[in-house]
């Protein structure tokens, strides 16, 4: 049993914004590691160090990950579309900009919105809030479609931003997964290890399975790219994600995660010298405005200091 706070208050607000700069770093961060370590090679190494600190933490912790609890049916499949996610965003960034990829990302909230009455009867969307769904993929379809006429990143951005669009579905269904499953029981840092344990090991079966090996020498921007998407990304920015989670709504918590993808442009622009297109601008213009409907039409309620769960 968890007490939700029905606001959110400064240390919220910091925390979560803070986390959102994080997340946009990150596929700056992995863009800029890629001309030295493979796609799949970065990945893998994100999920297994990622995996080995999480385990660490949680034998400091004392938090049990092995016990027996019915959530390994649901970590599998957690921890698969993990990996296939991760495979799409990686490769996908061969062939697409950072900013461009972290907006197609960012359509998950969608597919959890989309979803989610099929799980929880009661979260049924209302005509507003499906009308925010339809602007939001209507600005992400038309930033997609300059891929095809005018491509910014060469002549296979479609092939990026498809994976980008896919990476983003394969989220919202992870989530889903873990809504629908006894991981939505479980501590966050089992959930967690569930999803870096089993990716690591699919992508790094996928390494293999590619030929591409650990190079023999890295520059220190690619360590630092590397160190930044493990450590900091992966396994504290996840943990602290989840903590906010257990402790606030998660439906308040989710408008602010749209500040991920103009972060996202903004440090693919600044860092990476990536171009910003009126088309990037609208379309993030229409993702912010369909999740404030989305997330901003809610039932009112009662005031209470929290809601039980």
């Amino acid at each position: 049993m968890h007490q939700r706070k029905t606001h959110l208050d400064p240390l919220a607000v910091c925390t979560i914004v803070g986390c959102c700069v994080l997340w946009g770093l990150n596929q700056v961060a992995a863009k800029a590691a890629l001309p030295e370590v493979p796609a799949l090679v970065q990945a893998a190494a994100r999920s297994v160090g990622a995996a080995a600190l999480v385990w660490l933490w949680s034998l400091w912790r004392g938090i049990p990950l092995f016990a027996r609890d019915g959530t390994l049916r649901g970590g599998l499949l957690a921890g698969l579309l993990f990996a296939v996610e991760f495979v799409c965003i990686y490769v996908g960034l061969q062939y697409t900009t950072a900013s461009r990829m972290v907006v197609f990302i960012y359509i998950s909230p969608f597919v959890v919105a989309l979803g989610m009455p099929f799980i929880a009867h009661a979260e049924r969307l209302s005509a507003a809030q499906f009308g925010g769904l339809v602007l939001a993929f209507g600005g992400v379809a038309w930033a997609f479609a300059e891929g095809f006429t005018r491509p910014t990143a060469g002549d296979r951005q479609w092939l990026g931003d498809a994976l980008g669009v896919a990476a983003g579905v394969i989220w919202g269904a992870t989530t889903l997964a873990i809504r629908a499953t006894r991981l939505s029981s479980a501590s966050a840092e089992k959930t967690l290890f569930y999803q870096l344990a089993i990716s690591g090991v699919l992508l790094a079966a996928g390494t293999a399975a590619r030929g591409e090996s650990w190079p023999a020498t890295l520059s220190h921007v690619a360590w630092a790219a590397l160190l930044f998407q493990v450590i900091v990304v992966t396994f504290a920015s996840y943990l602290v994600w989840f903590w906010l989670i257990r402790r606030y709504q998660a439906t308040r918590l989710a408008s602010f995660t749209l500040l991920t993808p103009v972060f996202g442009l903004v440090m693919g622009a600044l860092l990476l010298d990536e171009a910003v297109t009126v088309r990037h601008v609208v379309a993030l213009a229409a993702v912010a405005a369909g999740i404030l409907l989305v997330n901003g039409v809610q039932p009112r309620i009662r005031r209470t200091s929290a809601v039980v769960e």
